[in-house]
C-alpha cells in the first residue's frame, strides 16, 4: 500500500539538536557600561519583551532562545559579539556604531582573512545584537558594505571513490557513511536521528527540524535496511543498559520534557547513533547520553580518504554533494532532488548541474578530434 508524504509526517515524530557552548561573561570597562535607554526598533516579528538578564551576552542568549533560533546560531552569535566587544577594548556596543562595525569587519577581512561566509555571519551577529537585544535603530544599516558571496563548485566524488571510502569505514561509521551518501542527509541530520524516525515498513526516514526548521522525508535505501537494523539493535542494547542503572533519559526539545517527563527514557526517542560515553548536559547539568559527535566521524572519514589515496579535499558533506550529482546524472528531475535535499530554492540545487556542465557532459573536446 502506498502512503503519502503527509501521512508519514503525521505518523512519525522528529529530531532535534543539542550542542555545547560556553557561558563566559564579559565585564565592560569605563563608566558608560550601564545599560542606556535606547530607541526601540520595530521589527516584522512585533515588539519583543524586555530582557530579564543583566549581562549583555546573557541578554543575547535570552533573545536568541525567545526567537527559537538554533543552538549553533546561538553559539556563533555569542562568539562574534564577544569577539567584537573584546576587539573594541571591552567598550559597550551602545557606545559604538557604524564606524566601529565597519572597522571590525575590515579587520576580519584584511588581517584575519576570514572567508565570505564567516564575514557575513559576523555581520549578522552584530546586527542581531543592535536590533534585537539593544533595540537600537540602525539608520546606517544600508550603508554597511556587505561581502559578495562567490559561488564555488562543490567537491564531488565518483561512485568508485565513494565505494573506496565506504569500504574503509567500519562499525557504526560505515552505517553512517552509507546513510549520508544513500539519502543526501547533512551529517547533523543523520547523527540526531531518533529510533522512531526510521520507518522500515514504508522504507522512509523522516527528518524533523532540519536546516531552516523544515521537515522532510527521504528514502531508506534497501541495501541499508540490514545495517540499520543492526545499528538499532546496538542502540536498543545501550538503551537497556541505561535503563538498568536508572540513567536520565536523552534530551528532549523545547518543553516536551516537562509535558512528557518519561518520554526521554523510551526507546522511541533514543538516538540511532548513541555516544559510547555519557556526558553532562551543559544546560541542565544532568548526566545523560548524547548522540555521536560530528568531529568523531569527520576524523574517521579523513582517515578513510587518505587510506583510499583520493587526492580531493573531501569531507563528510561531500557525500551529500555526490548524492545530488549522481542523481542528476541518472536522469532524476531537479525538483525531486531539491525536495530530497531540503533546499528552499531550486537555484541552490542548480549548482550541481554546473558540476555536470564542467564535466563536459555531451561535449566532445576538439583535442579528441585530432
Amino acid at each position: 500500500m502506498k502512503i503519502s508524504k503527509k501521512h508519514l509526517e503525521i505518523k512519525l515524530f522528529g529530531k532535534y539538536t543539542v550542542l555545547r557552548y560556553s557561558y563566559n561573561k564579559i565585564k565592560f570597562s569605563g563608566t558608560n557600561a550601564a545599560p542606556r535607554t535606547a530607541t526601540f526598533a520595530k521589527h516584522s516579528s512585533g515588539a519583543l519583551p524586555p530582557s530579564q538578564s543583566l549581562k549583555l551576552l546573557d541578554q543575547l542568549r535570552e533573545r536568541i532562545r525567545y526567537l527559537h533560533y538554533s543552538r549553533s546560531t546561538e553559539e556563533n552569535y555569542v562568539y562574534w559579539c564577544r569577539f567584537f566587544i573584546r576587539w573594541a577594548g571591552k567598550r559597550h556596543p551602545q557606545e559604538m556604531g557604524k564606524k566601529e562595525v565597519e572597522a571590525f569587519l575590515t579587520f576580519l577581512a584584511v588581517e584575519r582573512k576570514v572567508s565570505v561566509s564567516t564575514h557575513r555571519v559576523a555581520l549578522s551577529s552584530l546586527l542581531f545584537l543592535y536590533q534585537k537585544v539593544l533595540s537600537i535603530e540602525l539608520p546606517w544599516l544600508d550603508e554597511v558594505t556587505r561581502p559578495t558571496v562567490r559561488r564555488r563548485l562543490p567537491v564531488v566524488l565518483s561512485a568508485d571513490e565513494v565505494s573506496a571510502i565506504l569500504l574503509r569505514l567500519t562499525g557504526h561509521h560505515s552505517v553512517l557513511g552509507k546513510l549520508l551518501y544513500g539519502t543526501g542527509m547533512r551529517i547533523n541530520e543523520a547523527l540526531q536521528l531518533r529510533v522512531k524516525d526510521i520507518d522500515f515498513a514504508h522504507r522512509a526516514i523522516v527528518i524533523r527540524e532540519a536546516k531552516g526548521f523544515k521537515d522532510r522525508v527521504v528514502m531508506l535505501p534497501s541495501t541499508l535496511e540490514e545495517p540499520l537494523q543492526a545499528q538499532l539493535a546496538h542502540a536498543r542494547a545501550v538503551w537497556t543498559r541505561d535503563n538498568a542503572v536508572s540513567r536520565a533519559g536523552v534530551f528532549l526539545p523545547h518543553a516536551l520534557e516537562k509535558k512528557y517527563p518519561n518520554a526521554g527514557k523510551t526507546l522511541a526517542w533514543f538516538w540511532v547513533f548513541p555516544q559510547a560515553e555519557v556526558s553532562v548536559d551543559p544546560h541542565s547539568g544532568i548526566e545523560r547520553r548524547h548522540h555521536l559527535y560530528d568531529q568523531t566521524f569527520q576524523r574517521e572519514f579523513k582517515r578513510a580518504l587518505v587510506a583510499a589515496q583520493i587526492a580531493k579535499p573531501a569531507t563528510p558533506h561531500t557525500l551529500r554533494h555526490s548524492f545530488a550529482t549522481n542523481l542528476l546524472q541518472s536522469g532524476y528531475d531537479i525538483r525531486r532532488v531539491q525536495e530530497l535535499l531540503g533546499h528552499s530554492s531550486v537555484n541552490t540545487t542548480m549548482i550541481y548541474t554546473h558540476v555536470l556542465n564542467v564535466a563536459g557532459r555531451g561535449v566532445i573536446s576538439p583535442l579528441d578530434r585530432l
